[in-house]
């Protein structure tokens, strides 16, 4: 496969450009779609291609696919509070639909999907989930998970009735350093850090290093069957555990406090009414605030059994991370102005 032409949307973004580099040091030729508009230090000495546009536009997309043979459909707008909730469905979902009708115009070889284990029902108990384990999208919480869910499916149609050669797979919540933006759990880890979050709510996630995940993408290039599902995750953490890892990084008392989730949602509601009037995404949000209900813990088996998966300590990449954003900024008092 060395070689082959290979178009990353969303290829500037925390994932997307952690599987653009694994694409080259693995000695593809790498383009990437990344809109006018988009941070492009992640790109920053790269050999790629880089074609200008938005997934939502047809003409743009089928710019960047011309002539590739493999896909990898990265690009999503990951966010659990918008304005207009809208916003993250139609990019989600259109700009889906759009880039996989040109993967199938331009007879694209083998598309690789990025869902999410956000598609995936997590269990009440705390137990871990599978990809047997689908979400409905009417049970889903706020509009990021339900459009996942709405792309997933849309996918899984054409490939079923369209012959779509796609490969899905599910990232657990990566971390690690070019987290530009940054996600939501980037977020967190930038906050803790600066000693922002006093307490905690009784929660769980599974956090995988972002270059694992990437490795991940490639692995389902090579081994993955058609039509198949992969979760690539990293190990499932409590979110105390989690802060208590980050309060040592950056040398602040450990949260001792377990905080009643009620109690916290009047202060999601005051931030995200504050968020409509100044435009600045919240850093609490209620949807955050529901999910954080399950223990979000998944098993990355079938990937390590069927793709030679394999995903390095947390912790490695929580140290990474913290020293990325020491590195550039985040961790200052000017920090917050890149969350504007």
């Amino acid at each position: 496969m060395k070689g082959k032409d290979v178009l990353v949307t969303g290829g500037s973004g925390f994932v997307g450009s952690a599987v653009s580099r694994a694409l080259i040091e693995a000695g593809f030729s790498v383009r990437v779609l990344t809109r006018g508009t988009s941070p492009r230090g992640n790109l920053s000495g790269l050999d790629v291609e880089i074609v200008e546009g938005d997934m939502r536009d047809p003409d743009a997309v089928a710019r960047a696919m011309a002539g590739v043979q493999f896909l990898f459909h990265v690009a999503a707008d990951y966010r659990l509070w918008a304005r207009d909730p809208r916003e993250i469905h139609l990019n989600n979902v259109e700009g889906t639909r759009i880039v996989m009708q040109n993967a199938q115009k331009a007879k694209v070889e083998r598309v690789i999907y990025t869902s999410s284990v956000a598609t995936l029902a997590f269990q009440p108990n705390g137990s871990v989930t599978d990809e047997t384990m689908p979400l409905c999208e009417a049970q889903a919480i706020g509009a990021y998970k339900r459009s996942k869910i709405a792309a997933e499916r849309m996918v899984t149609r054409m490939i079923r009735e369209e012959g779509l050669p796609a490969i899905i797979v599910h990232p657990s919540t990566p971390i690690g350093p070019r987290d530009i933006k940054p996600t939501p759990t980037g977020r967190i880890i930038v906050e803790a850090a600066r000693g922002n979050i006093p307490g905690f709510v009784d929660t769980g996630l599974n956090l995988v290093h972002v270059d694992d995940v990437a490795s991940g993408h490639l692995a389902a290039l090579r081994r993955g069957e058609i039509g198949g599902h992969y979760i690539l995750g990293g190990q499932n953490v409590a979110f105390s555990n989690l802060l208590a890892e980050i309060a040592r990084l950056g040398g602040h008392k450990t949260p001792k406090f377990r905080i009643p989730r009620p109690l916290v949602y009047p202060f999601a509601y005051a931030a995200e009414a504050r968020a409509r009037l100044n435009g600045r995404t919240p850093f609490l949000t209620l949807d955050g605030l529901r999910m954080s209900k399950h223990h979000m813990f998944v098993s990355s088996a079938k990937a390590e059994r069927e793709l030679g998966y394999h995903a390095r300590p947390y912790q490695d990449a929580l140290i990474e991370a913290f020293a990325w954003f020491r590195d550039q900024g985040y961790l200052g008092l000017s920090g917050m102005e890149k969350f504007s």
